[in-house]
């Protein structure tokens, strides 16, 4: 089995990628409603900042803070991904492994995570958060995208409102490599 290691910094900022197990559904989105829920709920036991956060379709991306001297990100990604999948209807695919240990098949069991070093660091991964939608062809423009942390970092005055400008036009790629690279 892959020796996974975490990076556990008390009090830390921490980027993360999170996916469902089957990339072509829209579940995130369709239940956006449980997810806020299942994210409230764990918060509410174990506090913790969402300094950014954008849910698309199939996945998630979000960078958090957590209070001075807690470092368990993991227990908080278990609560939040629990909670949603007993809220969502039962009905997805569920491998023989997953079902031996009682599993639903909803999420990918692992997820990528990022300590933050400094603040460069965390400006440049809210900034990848917000852009996100627009990178994958979901939305024209930051602004538009429905479940984003964006609308309340304005209200900040964190951001512009146009802040990154309108991609309907443009044919840059912004963050990963295109598909068959």
């Amino acid at each position: 089995m892959t020796n996974y290691r975490r990076n556990f910094v008390p009090g830390g900022s921490f980027f993360f990628t999170v996916n469902l197990a089957e990339r072509r559904l829209s579940l995130l989105t369709d239940h956006v409603e449980i997810l806020r829920a299942a994210f409230r709920e764990t918060r509410r036991r174990h506090p913790f900042t969402i300094d950014a956060v954008v849910v698309l379709p199939d996945h998630l991306h979000a960078v958090w803070s957590l209070p001075e001297g807690d470092s368990d990100f993991a227990t908080r990604w278990r609560l939040v991904k629990s909670a949603f999948s007993r809220g969502v209807e039962r009905g997805e695919r569920i491998s023989s492994s997953r079902a031996a240990r009682g599993e639903r098949g909803i999420w990918q069991r692992r997820y990528w995570e990022h300590a933050i070093r400094d603040e460069g660091d965390f400006v440049r991964h809210v900034d990848y958060v917000h852009i996100n939608p627009v990178k994958h062809g979901l939305v024209p423009r930051v602004c538009d995208s429905a479940w984003s942390s964006f609308h309340r970092h304005v209200r900040l005055g964190n951001y512009p409102v146009d802040w990154a400008g309108d991609r309907s036009e443009d044919a840059h790629e912004y963050g990963e490599r295109g598909e068959g690279r």
